[in-house]
């Protein structure tokens, strides 16, 4: 487990960059995975990193696993390595918006 300044700088990056809510997260993740043949159980829906993520922000920061620590840093370094201020995706880059939000951050939500 991180030490209490690691975990407080990861839990505020994370929630720095997945600015989508838990509620969005999940609506999401079921229109994304929706589809004639490969509909999922509601629940189920998405990838594990997303699934993983929706988890995440329904718990407190001292309820975190080693396994949470993990999906926080994969997340922060996705997005960070994905976005940065001057190539925030614009509304017409669909591919990449979809893929961000797929771990809860919306590039065009302000």
């Amino acid at each position: 487990m991180a030490d209490a300044l690691e975990l407080d700088a990861l839990w505020e990056d994370f929630h720095s960059v997945v600015n989508m809510t838990s509620a969005e997260l999940a609506d999401w993740l079921r229109v994304r995975d929706s589809g004639e043949l490969t509909e999922p159980l509601p629940d189920d829906a998405g990838p594990p990193l997303g699934q993983h993520v929706l988890a995440i922000l329904q718990k407190r920061r001292t309820d975190l696993t080693d396994g949470d620590l993990r999906a926080m840093r994969e997340v922060v370094d996705t997005v960070t390595a994905q976005t940065d201020v001057e190539n925030e995706p614009r509304s017409d880059d669909a591919g990449l918006r979809h893929r961000l939000m797929t771990v809860g951050h919306d590039p065009l939500k302000p």
